[in-house]
């Protein structure tokens, strides 16, 4: 865990957080349903571009986080069938918006991707009534080559008294 972190703060300020990106997903429709694009390498910088890609559902009420990465950037799509609130909290002590917490509600009623940098905390809520799809384009392999490497996590959803909350 890092030693000087926002982990030692209680008060974060609403704001945008330096290095997370926002972008809206287009959906292009025509009569045999409809099409978008998740990221282009022409949109997005170098240290970014996905090494992998994986989708999960997510139940309507369930939260999955919060946790941060050391090296991984997170790029979360999220289109729907239902809307996310994602919450992220920059926990960078050398970043000029340490301590801000940004949230987004996402989704079917407003698709966005979200990239995540490394040391920013992050968590997402599925706030519909549905299940939820998020797709996951990070920059790093799920434990490295031939999942052989230690999982680049810091799990603050198992600490009950993290300060890093939902609510």
């Amino acid at each position: 865990m890092k030693p000087e972190s926002a982990q030692q703060s209680e008060s974060f300020k609403a704001g945008e957080i330096e290095g997370v990106v926002v972008n809206d997903l287009r959906k292009f429709n025509d009569e045999r349903g409809w099409l978008t694009e998740l990221f282009r390498h022409d949109e997005l910088a170098a240290q970014f571009h996905p090494t992998m890609a994986y989708i999960s559902a997510t139940k309507s009420g369930v939260t999955r986080g919060p946790h941060e990465h050391v090296d991984q950037a997170d790029l979360f799509c999220f289109l729907g069938p239902s809307n996310f609130k994602i919450r992220m909290w920059d926990n960078r002590p050398e970043s000029k918006t340490f301590n801000h917490v940004m949230t987004l509600v996402v989704g079917a009623d407003d698709p966005k991707s979200v990239l995540v940098p490394a040391g920013v905390v992050h968590a997402y809520q599925n706030v519909g009534s549905e299940e939820g799809i998020v797709i996951n384009c990070p920059n790093q392999l799920y434990a490295g080559r031939d999942k052989r490497e230690p999982v680049d996590e810091i799990r603050h959803e198992d600490d009950p008294h993290t300060i890093f909350r939902m609510e």
